[in-house]
């Protein structure tokens, strides 16, 4: 007998998830950080809609957490170990699964490489291993269309959440954030985080509010154009703050250009 349990996968692109956080606490009017929490119960709501199945049937049943980061030594020496360490509580204490794979540099700047294909190769093996009937990508990168491919195979459903937004940055250069369209036409559930927010905002919906944290952050981030970490060095009181779920400024991210 098939069990009704919809078991879901959370499987995040931490660089890619970090700048969406950093665009909600630098650049939306809502000015508050993502919460890891509210966003996992927000996942819960929302596979339970597209699956037609009652809330307490849709449960996260295992979540993943991929980035690339610096040396313990390199960290410190850009007074970023607090800040990764902060993150590490946070995605601990919310049980958060961490998978990091040192940065390399190229061509004097620091860069993700393979991370794409860590995350596809465990997203697909939590889908057979763990038989799970849903599996969640906060991803945009047209590198993860295979894996949505193979997915699809294995008869597991991929609901990706994804952003699509543009603003000015305080160097006054453009930014913008766009899923790849082939990505969003492999998902079988594509959700436009960024009208649902918006939406759920204006209408003052209890799970969207939930989403965002509404303490003040547990360290000062001081603006800063150069390297591939968080910026800004902790304050007294906050190295003796308690983690919240909210998420940490984001790699490399100056105030205003996530």
């Amino acid at each position: 007998m098939n069990s009704p349990l919809i078991r879901v996968g959370v499987f995040y692109d931490g660089n890619y998830f970090l700048k969406i956080s950093d665009y909600y606490y630098f650049q939306h009017e809502r000015k508050a950080r993502i919460s890891l929490e509210g966003l996992h119960e927000f996942i819960r709501h929302q596979v339970a809609e597209e699956e037609d199945v009652d809330v307490r049937l849709a449960q996260v049943t295992t979540s993943h957490f991929f980035r690339g980061r610096l040396s313990a030594t390199e960290a410190r020496d850009k007074d970023r170990l607090f800040h990764d360490r902060l993150l590490d509580d946070i995605l601990m204490n919310l049980g958060v699964c961490t998978h990091y794979m040192p940065l390399k540099t190229r061509d004097g700047r620091l860069q993700e490489k393979g991370i794409d294909v860590w995350l596809s190769l465990e997203a697909l093996e939590m889908a057979l291993h763990k038989t799970l009937d849903v599996v969640v990508l906060i991803a945009g990168d047209s590198d993860y269309v295979p894996l949505i491919r193979k997915l699809n195979t294995v008869g597991t459903r991929v609901m990706l959440l994804n952003w699509d937004f543009k603003y000015e940055d305080f160097k006054g250069e453009t930014r913008v954030t766009r899923a790849s369209q082939h990505l969003l036409e492999q998902a079988t559930y594509p959700v436009a985080m960024h009208a649902v927010i918006d939406r759920g905002l204006q209408e003052q919906d209890e799970v969207v509010e939930n989403m965002f944290v509404t303490q003040s952050e547990p360290a000062a981030f001081a603006p800063s154009t150069s390297g591939f970490g968080y910026n800004g060095a902790p304050t007294a009181a906050s190295t003796t703050a308690a983690p919240s779920s909210a998420v940490p400024a984001a790699a490399g991210a100056a105030p205003g250009a996530p």
